[in-house]
């Protein structure tokens, strides 16, 4: 009994959705709550539409919803990778070597979504999940 229970890789992927996507999710609910707009000023600074800033929406809220769901998954998985990436060129590029105050990476919190998303995207959102279809992107 306790072998299946510690062998559970199901448990294991929607431990990892709800972290990787429920975490998120509170970003996206700061920016609704605040306001996202500086994030136009950052694009035009990269020579980029500020328009696409309203792309954070999808990829703060909507895909962090998809993955803890469980819906579409793989799809939401890649387009959070995707806004981490985005993330780290925009406002953290000078950090990528640096180290925080404590020791650790500077860039640690964005790299964990980044690299946890992947996984989710690799590893898709195992049975404990609302998508039971048999479609790769589930």
């Amino acid at each position: 009994m306790l072998e299946r229970f510690v062998n559970n890789s199901d448990l294991g992927k929607l431990l990892l959705r709800f972290s990787v996507g429920g975490l998120m999710l509170f970003h996206g609910i700061h920016k609704i709550r605040h306001g996202y707009a500086f994030l136009g000023g950052m694009l035009e600074k990269a020579d980029l539409p500020a328009y696409l800033s309203h792309g954070i929406l999808f990829g703060e809220i909507v895909a962090p919803i998809l993955i803890v769901l469980g819906v579409y998954t793989r799809p939401a998985a890649l387009v959070e990778a995707f806004v981490m990436v985005m993330a780290v060129y925009l406002a953290h590029s000078k950090d990528l070597t640096s180290f925080s105050q404590h020791g650790g990476y500077a860039l640690e919190l964005q790299f964990l979504y980044l690299l946890g998303s992947l996984a989710v995207f690799f590893l898709g959102a195992g049975k404990f999940a609302f998508s039971k279809g048999g479609s790769i992107w589930k």
